[in-house]
């Protein structure tokens, strides 16, 4: 089987290009010129264009985009540039995977939701985007399932993985320089390594090739729930644990208006995974198992 992956060198393309190995042959794109079977090939979603071209040459079974615009802020000013890659360029490769009679698996996002309450949302509730970046995902979304391509859409909230930038790192860093840290506690959800949405993805794009059934939309983060503020305390004690040295003496919870943001967040990022355990026979695991093993290795490099 072939397979295109696109956003190959972010979190969650890294672990997915050892994860798809087990699937079929892997053609593993980045913005960038790389060198494959096909000649230099392109995952550019800025590049509409250059990206239907590219998935007509590669002719895949199996599209996997992992790649998105994800600068949350940033995407009240760069409206068009957010738009064209969560939006318009999951149109594309949507298209694409309908003539081709290929499976897409996309990511998505819990910013599809309003934030409100305390319930973890289900894939049937309403969504109301709080910000430009969940409206562009949400399009994204929309315009997958209106091709009416063969789809596997996993919604995911607070993405870390061990290589690259992530808010665990940026609280260790922190914990170095400065004896007090203020960190928002009234913020909820669920922090997901980019691992376990590797290995998820392909159990469940394995069972859906076989069942076409399965097809739709998941919610995807592991068991439990926490707020910024007891993650961050969560990695800083661990890292203490670990013999760490560490120069932070207080870390204080506030509140989101205390630390105000050029665009709104979800208070609420609860996500119900039910649908997902109950499709694919999965049990996922708790949080703070993928964060401990992100923590052993950063700590111990």
């Amino acid at each position: 089987m072939k397979i295109l992956l696109l956003g190959k060198d972010g979190q969650v393309g890294w672990e997915l290009q050892r994860a798809l190995l087990v699937v079929g042959k892997v053609v593993a794109l980045s913005r960038q010129p790389v060198s494959t079977p096909y000649g230099k090939l392109i995952g550019d979603l800025s590049d509409l264009d250059g990206l239907r071209e590219t998935i007509r040459v590669v002719a895949p079974d199996l599209i996997v985009n992992a790649a998105a615009y994800t600068a949350v802020d940033k995407a009240e000013s760069e409206r068009e540039q957010a738009r064209t890659v969560n939006a318009l360029a999951s149109q594309v490769m949507a298209e694409e995977a309908k003539r081709l009679d290929a499976l897409l698996v996309h990511y998505s996002t819990d910013y599809v939701f309003s934030g409100s309450g305390s319930n973890a949302w289900r894939e049937i509730d309403s969504v109301s985007p709080v910000n430009y970046y969940g409206e562009t995902k949400l399009e994204g979304e929309q315009l997958i399932v209106a091709s009416g391509c063969k789809h596997l859409i996993f919604r995911t909230s607070w993405v870390y993985a061990a290589r690259g930038n992530n808010f665990a790192k940026t609280m260790l860093r922190l914990a170095k320089e400065r004896e007090t840290l203020s960190v928002i506690a009234d913020q909820v959800g669920v922090p997901t390594s980019a691992e376990l949405l590797a290995d998820i993805a392909v159990h469940a794009l394995q069972k859906t090739l076989a069942d076409s059934r399965l097809c739709g939309i998941y919610h995807l983060v592991p068991a439990g729930e926490t707020s910024w503020y007891e993650y961050a305390t969560y990695v800083i004690d661990f890292a203490r644990r670990s013999g760490e040295s560490l120069h932070v003496k207080a870390v204080n919870p506030i509140m989101t208006t205390e630390y105000p943001t050029p665009t709104s967040r979800p208070l609420n990022s609860r996500l119900n995974t039910e649908k997902l355990s109950d499709a694919f026979s999965l049990q996922l695991p708790e949080w703070k198992v993928g964060v401990t093993r992100m923590l052993m290795e950063i700590l111990n490099k």
